[in-house]
């Protein structure tokens, strides 16, 4: 079985190598590219080159209540022009400045700011003359911000393995900001954003919520069973076990999310208190790791029962779980609570609402990151001279207050960049926007699949710059067409 793994994959321990002991990039940066990446879905969106209506037999469609299927779409040649075009106006941009365009990041952000506020003052006086309901839902603007969290992390998984990818933007190993260290909490704020509690829906009974967190449960485990069966390498944010420290021996994210899920359901907390409660958890989380729960978590001493296989993951839910309520609390208010997309005064208002969240928040993360510790997913806190020692640093706590921040700041910039939109009217949403938007979760899965084959079937580590960038254009281009393949043929994959 051994000489399988090292079969499968002889060069496990130089990529770990590869994407350890990273130490980040700068705050600025990561505000420039969570500019850049909502500013290319806003300009494509405004643009009219392309743009088809795709049409929809509706006379084939049934609710599926009544047990019909996914209504046919036709006209594929308008879908696939449209389709192209919203690729390389948004994927392989995005793609480039990942990779080859890393170094010119600061250069396109002055650049795209300059041309948004141009199309803004040549056509958003339209925007004044507009009767409330033309205007844009901001349940489309919601869609467009986690279809792109979604596009950004399928991107991103897989380009980290290349040396084309910069180092900076990977996962740090204490402190430090990257962005693929916000992709872990994005995808805690995305949910919790437009969670039915957010939504002010009815909530689900226990056997209910279980079956919709079923998928994650299964991914953890499929997870656990692949990446022990070919010994894959810890390099994923978002898929692997990464090193022992971080989650457990066997827990991964997906537990965690699962996790967050299963709290968030069976603790049936109004949306209204969710933001002081999450604070208190976090606060609570904070002061136990001060006063001794930190000593058990750094130790290397590991017993034979599970929760002590698994500290780390499983005490770093409540970390996280704060953070999906604070999200959950801003969502009630700002984005579901008494807004109605038809009036024009209560979108601007959370338009405005929008902007004021991602500034103080951006003002919070600094404050915290320079006068109380910097931006960690770890947890960390230095309280005594033991807590310097090298084997403190080699240990992962997820998830510190200001970390929390920053999530929360950079997902909110890239919400409020998308909420310019409406100033200048176009239809919603875009193709690729609607194709990934169908099968979020599954398209999600087909990446990191599609991640695992090229890791096994070649080496990433020597990969020229060529033929690296060519293996993620295939990759994304590949994963961009079955998305929408799937949404033009009605098919969902969904079985929970």
């Amino acid at each position: 079985m051994e000489s399988l793994r090292q079969s499968l994959n002889p060069n496990k321990l130089l990529k770990e190598e590869f994407v350890s002991n990273l130490t980040g990039s700068s705050m600025l940066e990561v505000v420039a590219l969570s500019t850049i990446i909502p500013g290319l879905v806003v300009l494509r969106q405004w643009s009219s080159f392309a743009r088809v209506n795709v049409k929809i037999n509706v006379e084939a469609s049934t609710s599926k209540k009544d047990g019909g299927v996914a209504p046919h779409r036709r006209d594929f040649r308008s879908y696939a022009v449209s389709l192209s075009v919203d690729y390389l106006c948004i994927v392989l941009p995005v793609l480039l400045i990942l990779t080859i365009l890393a170094e010119w990041v600061h250069m396109f952000t002055l650049l795209l700011i300059v041309v948004l506020l141009l199309c803004i003052s040549a056509k958003g006086s339209s925007y004044i003359h507009l009767k409330g309901e033309q205007l844009s839902s901001l349940r489309a603007t919601i869609t467009s911000y986690r279809v792109l969290v979604v596009i950004m992390t399928c991107l991103s998984i897989l380009a980290v393995d290349f040396k084309i990818f910069p180092r900076r933007y990977a996962k740090t190993e204490t402190y430090g900001t990257s962005m693929m260290d916000l992709g872990v909490g994005s995808f805690v704020i995305v949910n919790a954003l437009v969670s039915r509690k957010a939504r002010n829906s009815i909530s689900m009974n226990w056997m209910a919520t279980l079956k919709s967190t079923s998928p994650l449960i299964l991914l953890g485990f499929g997870r656990l069973i692949s990446t022990t069966g070919v010994d894959y390498q810890a390099s994923k944010p978002f898929m692997a076990l990464a090193h022992v420290g971080e989650y457990g021996v066997h827990w991964n994210f997906f537990f965690t999310l699962a996790a967050v899920s299963l709290l968030s359901s069976l603790c049936d907390i109004d949306p209204k208190y969710c933001g002081i409660v999450g604070l208190l958890i976090l606060v609570g989380y904070q002061a136990c790791l001060l006063y001794g729960l930190n000593v058990y978590l750094l130790s290397n001493e590991r017993m034979a029962d599970i929760v002590s296989q698994n500290k780390e993951g499983l005490f770093s839910i409540f970390g996280y779980w704060g953070m999906y309520l604070i999200g959950v609390h801003l969502g009630h208010y700002i984005l579901f609570g008494n807004h109605s997309s038809s009036k024009a005064r209560n979108i601007q208002a959370t338009r405005a609402t929008v902007w004021i969240v991602c500034v103080l928040f951006w003002f919070l993360t600094i404050i915290l990151d320079k006068y109380v510790e910097r931006v960690s997913r770890r947890m960390v806190n230095i309280v005594s001279s033991y807590y310097k020692s090298a084997a403190f640093y080699r240990h992962e706590l997820d998830c510190n207050l200001a970390y929390v921040t920053q999530v929360i700041a950079q997902n909110f910039q890239v919400l409020s960049i998308l909420t310019l939109s409406d100033f200048i009217p176009y239809e919603k949403p875009l193709a690729i926007e609607e194709a990934f938007n169908q099968n979020l979760l599954g398209s999600f899965l087909m990446a990191n699949v599609l991640t695992g084959l090229v890791n096994l079937s070649m080496d990433t580590l020597s990969a020229s710059p060529v033929t690296s960038f060519t293996v993620l254009l295939g990759y994304s281009f590949l994963l961009s067409f079955v998305t929408s393949i799937l949404w033009f043929c009605g098919i969902k994959i969904k079985f929970w």
